[in-house]
């Protein structure tokens, strides 16, 4: 039984990335780096499941099935030399939306300068949780000010069987590439990351995410929690938050018409709280939803 260990005093503002944080998707730089059409890459990813369907595979992991194709490309000598360093570096040319990085330490600092927050030992902690990859999103500018990221990893080595024994083979750094997936977040899996938050398993590796802790011991209750994102897809995690009294908010890319359409769809089916433009700048409806949230959730 874990008991007593948390206060319960800490905010997580938990964030999609891919149209919530940047506009458009981070495997833009990557395309770029390569010269590969990133909407080839899309339209090969989205036949996938019914080219795999026809041959007899009947479960295809459908939000996830990108990352095998990236690997199809290194194979294929097209994605030449891509290892987690590269993915990193492609991750600093990342463009955020108006307001950002600057958002993220200015919602700690407000939180900060109250004297009543900081009398309670109140706090507000940045997550990232996207179905994206993890190394771009760790070298991009915003990830210094995240408390930890959620998302997919490739690893660069292969284990070999006997591997324990004989040790892993040794490959030089300019040979290092990607060679499989080591760990994945989906749409649906990104609650388990959010039950990860709610528990605090992040801050101490011992607590496993099945534990039972009662909800008034766990690190930050769902209460506590808002959660920022621009879609549909995001519907398991928006109604995770929603259900256990946390808050939720969706955002659009200024001037998309279907972009507003689909988070005004999104509240009027009782799935966010709220929504605003993808524009995180003082005086914006953005910034103020999220920073009065913050406010009553501290009171």
């Amino acid at each position: 039984m874990v008991s007593n260990i948390f206060t319960q005093t800490n905010i997580a503002v938990i964030w999609d990335f891919d149209k919530t944080l940047i506009p458009g998707y981070m495997q833009d730089p990557l395309f770029m780096h390569y010269n590969v059409d990133g909407r080839t890459f899309w339209r090969e990813v989205n036949a996938l499941p019914k080219h795999l369907t026809r041959e007899g595979q009947e479960m295809v992991a459908e939000d996830s099935i990108y990352l095998n194709h990236i690997l199809t490309y290194v194979r294929a000598g097209i994605f030449k030399g891509l290892n987690n360093r590269l993915l990193r570096e492609l991750g600093a040319e990342l463009e955020f939306y108006p307001g950002l990085p600057d958002f993220f330490p200015a919602v700690k600092e407000h939180v900060a300068k109250n004297p009543l927050f900081s009398k309670y030992d109140i706090k507000v902690e940045h997550y990232i949780v996207s179905t994206g990859l993890r190394q771009m999103i760790l070298g991009s500018k915003i990830a210094e000010y995240t408390e930890g990221i959620w998302a997919c990893e490739f690893v660069e080595h292969r284990f070999p069987p006997g591997y324990l024994k004989q040790g892993v083979p040794k490959v030089d750094d300019a040979d290092v590439t990607i060679q499989d997936i080591s760990f994945i977040i989906d749409n649906t899996t990104k609650t388990r990351a959010i039950f990860e938050i709610n528990k605090g398993v992040n801050k101490i590796r011992a607590i496993d995410v099945n534990t039972n802790i009662p909800k008034e011991d766990r690190r930050i209750p769902f209460q506590n929690m808002i959660y920022v994102a621009d879609g549909p897809s995001d519907v398991p995690v928006f109604s995770l938050v929603n259900q256990n009294g946390g808050r939720t908010f969706g955002v659009y890319t200024r001037g998309s018409r279907d972009e507003f359409a689909q988070v005004n769809e999104l509240q009027k089916q009782g799935r966010v709280h709220s929504f605003g433009e993808a524009n995180y700048e003082p005086n914006t409806q953005t910034y103020m939803w999220i920073m009065n949230a913050v406010d009553e959730i501290g009171e």
